[in-house]
């Protein structure tokens, strides 16, 4: 996906002190309070385990019906839930990528609106849009779009910052 692409693209942009380790969240079951009841799956526990280990959170996400989509929402559905909230306190940058020509921006706001329960501290600037993804990435996957490297590689330099400050 073009936004898969794009978290190795930001994982190729990084201060040198930092790594970005990218999270597959498809094994994630459907959130259900039933399922919960008999105790959190392992994929969600080791999704929680390695949030919880990190410093900051980069979510790259698709917009799909002017929001973010159902796997994702999912996911941050489990986040929420239990004793451990490995969101909270987090700083946490977005980006997206879209074919059409907002490039994600309503599923960039929908993800900032959950954050607020989620206690995650999403970043605020440089705004990641990469519109028209399927012209600015190479049939390698691969971000050939210089503006919107430069705004990926200003906005990981952001977050290892807050991350930074956070620790302190």
């Amino acid at each position: 996906s073009y936004n898969t692409a794009a978290l190795k693209t930001a994982s190729g942009l990084l201060p040198e002190n930092a790594e970005l380790e990218i999270a597959d969240i498809s094994s994630i079951p459907f959130f259900n309070e039933d399922v919960e009841a008999q105790g959190e799956p392992a994929a969600v526990k080791e999704l929680k385990e390695k949030i919880s280990g990190a410093d900051a959170v980069l979510i790259a996400t698709p917009e799909y019906n002017y929001s973010i989509s159902g796997v994702l929402k999912n996911t941050l559905d489990w986040l929420s839930r239990g004793e451990i909230k490995p969101l909270a306190g987090k700083p946490l940058a977005i980006i997206s990528a879209s074919m059409g020509i907002f490039g994600g921006v309503r599923a960039q706001n929908h993800l900032r609106q959950t954050c607020v329960i989620l206690d995650a501290k999403p970043l605020n600037k440089p705004e990641v849009f990469i519109m028209s993804a399927h012209n600015k990435f190479d049939s390698e996957g691969k971000l050939k779009d210089d503006f919107s490297k430069d705004l990926i590689s200003k906005l990981m330099a952001e977050l290892v910052s807050e991350a930074e400050k956070a620790k302190v």
